[in-house]
């Protein structure tokens, strides 16, 4: 199993804008093509039309001329800020709904990286639709870099990366997000967390033939030899809620950036926003990087199948 040399140290990454932007997720945008002396993408897609009158007829009708450059018009200030910074930034607007429209751009431009913000869940009505976010970061072929709702502006501290905090567990699939946290980590100089969570009713079975200092040892075995010598890296391993547990961990080892794996979720979840990506990203105070099954698949992993009632198995959710 192998990942992309791009996915942990993107050449080209994709900002996924709404208009007005959200300046926070553009910030931390602005700071990964940075580091990573990578071009950048303003990708906007819109859906609603612009209707202009012909002002020799009177007709009405729908101009998607007008409409790009209108929103080519709102986007250029960010892009002049890039290129301000030093970074090589294009612009690129389409019509259509967005998520379609971000996946579609993937498969005719080799993009290393998405970065885009969310919102904190709204009415039922709208999460019956999803979110843009949510439909990309389960689907894309490349890592997601989210910005939720309550994570912290990272200006203050140069939006380095110091402490990346990765849920894992000893499933196949888990090999690849470690490996990819790790690759992150090194590419950051960054101190690596390895956490792996056991569900209350899986404990007695997790732990009736393994202690929990045996558990959090075997999982560096998650990361390649050639990485282990090169990074620090801390494992946790503790009984409770999944969520709970990740999101205090992240806090109290003061990440700067979450690392997890995105299956689908389930139906249920998918309505509720009862699932652990969903929580995460809303309430997680820094960003969050998720490995879709999309990724998963191309670095080799195999997938066991969910259960139709859960959204979660142990490092991807």
């Amino acid at each position: 199993m192998a990942n992309k040399p791009g996915w942990s140290k993107p050449s080209t990454i994709l900002f996924a804008t709404e208009i007005p932007a959200n300046e926070r997720a553009f910030n931390f945008a602005l700071a990964e093509a940075r580091a990573s002396a990578a071009d950048l993408i303003l990708f906007h897609a819109y859906d609603t039309l612009v209707v202009a009158a012909s002002e020799t007829s009177g007709i009405r009708y729908y101009d998607y001329a007008a409409a790009a450059r209108a929103e080519i018009k709102h986007l250029e200030p960010l892009a002049q800020r890039a290129r301000d910074a030093g970074i090589e930034c294009e612009i690129v607007v389409r019509p259509g709904l967005p998520a379609d429209q971000i996946l579609d751009y993937l498969n005719q431009r080799p993009i290393d990286r998405i970065v885009t913000g969310t919102h904190s869940p709204g009415p039922i009505g709208k999460l019956l639709v999803g979110s843009v976010a949510e439909a990309v970061l389960r689907s894309a072929r490349v890592p997601v870099f989210t910005i939720g709702p309550e994570v912290v502006d990272g200006s203050y501290r140069s939006f380095a990366t110091r402490t990346i905090l990765c849920a894992v567990s000893l499933i196949e699939s888990s090999y690849v997000i470690a490996t990819f946290a790790a690759e992150v980590a090194l590419q950051h100089d960054a101190r690596l967390i390895l956490q792996h969570v056991i569900r209350p009713q899986e404990r007695a079975e997790v732990l009736a033939g393994h202690t929990i200092e045996e558990i959090e040892s075997g999982l560096l075995a998650l990361i390649p030899a050639e990485l282990r010598e090169r990074i620090s890296i801390q494992t946790i391993v503790v009984p409770g809620d999944p969520t709970e547990e990740l999101l205090y961990q992240s806090r109290a080892q003061q990440a700067d950036l979450i690392i997890l794996g995105a299956h689908g979720a389930s139906a249920f979840a998918a309505i509720a926003r009862h699932g652990i990506v969903y929580k995460v990203l809303a309430h997680a105070h820094c960003p969050v990087i998720t490995l879709s099954p999309s990724v998963l698949a191309e670095s080799g992993a195999m997938h066991r199948k969910e259960h139709p009632a859960e959204s979660f198995l142990a490092g991807v959710f």
